[in-house]
């Protein structure tokens, strides 16, 4: 039996769904922003932002902005709050803020296809960096998919071990499933991660 996965732009129906999942994933970890501050990363550039579905629902989401390199989204705040009135100076860097896969959908590549289809489209954008914040000591998984920390950036509020990370636009993804397909349906191969943030494949 298999599942048809489908990644698309959010719509006003899907943030009741967008906020479980990220209840579920952080509220316990002292990390969940509510519904405001979500909608508000969103609203910012809901060309970057996608949600995935598994068969009839979402399962899953990722959230993404241009941020000036080096900086970050404070999860306290509003993006209303934070963003200066006038137009900001137009940066080439896409802030990876957040991307959930539910939990119990983990370690069938879910994560890994709305990663692709993230970054091919920070490509077709014309973006020349990515970054996000690794938390919970998960900089060993962003590492090896070519992201590099800088040490000097300590990111305040994100919990302890929280990194500032980047990587360049790859220019080559090779071949990667395309944003609709099919999952086998069954228990997920059980993975075990140390990044209440960042909870995808």
């Amino acid at each position: 039996m298999t599942d048809v996965v489908h990644i698309r732009h959010i719509t006003e129906a899907d943030w009741d769904g967008i906020v479980a999942i990220e209840s579920r994933a952080y509220t316990a970890l002292g990390l969940s922003e509510g519904r405001a501050a979500l909608r508000s990363r969103a609203e910012i550039s809901p060309g970057t932002c996608f949600v995935l579905d598994v068969g009839s629902g979402p399962a899953g989401y990722l959230l993404a902005l241009p941020y000036p390199a080096l900086r970050y989204p404070d999860l306290a705040r509003t993006e209303e709050a934070v963003v200066p009135p006038q137009p900001a100076p137009a940066t080439r860097n896409l802030h990876l803020h957040d991307i959930v896969v539910e939990e119990g959908l983990r370690g069938r590549g879910l994560g890994q296809r709305l990663l692709h289809h993230f970054t091919l489209t920070a490509r077709a954008r014309g973006y020349e960096r990515i970054s996000l914040i690794a938390v919970g000591r998960s900089d060993t998984f962003w590492s090896a998919r070519g992201y590099t920390a800088h040490p000097g950036i300590s990111p305040g509020g994100y919990g302890a071990n929280a990194v500032y990370m980047s990587r360049a636009v790859p220019t080559d993804l090779g071949a990667q499933p395309e944003p609709t397909g099919v999952v086998p349906r069954g228990p997920s191969v059980p993975t075990k991660r140390a990044d209440p943030r960042v909870p995808c494949p």
